[in-house]
């Protein structure tokens, strides 16, 4: 199976199972919060991260449909860090993925309680998966970690603090690396985790997560500068525009492009042992020349 179709193929499966999560009208007083959590959750995207997730659970020997749970699970709790972040009091964004974000449509409260609800049920998803018990808890400790204050809360947490000054290469490492590799860090042992992967595995998946994330990111903020707002599906130049350290203010195009071919490089020598029909490589390299 080629890349692109193996890519389909899980695709297929992940969407929808994405959509069937909050998209049935219930007839209860919260259906506007469950619309408001479903509009964002399908709002669509790569789906990189339960891509990664069933990609390493399909290496580890587990079958496709057992790592759908965690698949999803990882995409609900990047779903809330999204909503989240575009708040007003967070980055206040006013499009995401070519739409406007979530509280631009349903309001500032209820998107703060569709990210809350979708953090809880991306928890619930994995806790109440048929995966043997052990393999739920460790998938659980692993989403937590990239969640929590070693991940995503962590970093949004030093972005706002941040604001106003600028930042080292290693600060601004450090700022990225909770804020958006550790969830694909986590998307990759998660998938990996619920295969049942030993140490070995779980570190090769941690690894090759955590450099994507790095180079992802550079790319991120290179994409910022050198693409367009249709391409991106989001405002371009707004990092400029509020003054914030990135890696292109830090470092220029010509580096930043090096720094990406580098570390993606890298990012595959961590799973080559595993990759064993390419595939992570094959990705690592698309997202290192992507263009949205």
């Amino acid at each position: 199976m080629s890349y692109d179709e193996r890519y389909k193929s899980y695709l297929e499966l992940i969407e929808p199972a994405l959509k069937s999560r909050f998209g049935e009208v219930r007839g209860f007083a919260f259906d506007g919060l469950l619309e408001a959590m479903d509009y964002s959750l399908t709002a669509g995207g790569k789906r990189i991260r339960p891509v990664l997730a069933m990609e390493f659970a399909r290496l580890g020997g587990l079958e496709a449909g057992e790592a759908l749970p965690v698949a999803c699970a990882v995409e609900m709790l990047h779903t809330y860090s999204l909503i989240h972040d575009d708040l007003p009091c967070m980055d206040n964004d006013d499009l995401r993925r070519g739409k406007p974000t979530n509280h631009k449509v349903f309001g500032e409260s209820t998107a703060v309680l569709a990210g809350d609800a979708l953090q809880a049920e991306a928890f619930g998803a994995i806790l109440r998966s048929s995966l043997p018990a052990e393999r739920r808890a460790s998938c659980a400790e692993i989403l937590a970690g990239a969640a929590g204050v070693d991940g995503i809360c962590g970093g949004q947490f030093i972005d706002l603090s941040s604001e106003g000054h600028a930042l080292s290469a290693d600060e601004l490492s450090e700022l990225q690396g909770r804020k958006t590799g550790a969830l694909l860090s986590a998307a990759c042992m998660l998938g990996a985790a619920a295969a049942g992967a030993g140490e070995n595995a779980l570190e090769a998946a941690s690894q090759y997560g955590a450099r994507l994330g790095a180079a992802f990111q550079i790319r991120d903020d290179m994409l910022d500068v050198i693409s367009t707002e249709s391409e991106l599906g989001k405002p371009i130049g707004s990092d400029a525009q509020e003054g914030k350290t990135t890696f292109m203010s830090l470092y220029g195009e010509e580096k930043c492009a090096q720094l990406v071919e580098d570390i993606t490089e890298a990012a595959i020598e961590a799973v080559r042992d595993l990759d064993r029909d390419g595939f992570l490589s094959e990705l690592a390299r698309r997202m290192a020349v992507r263009r949205g």
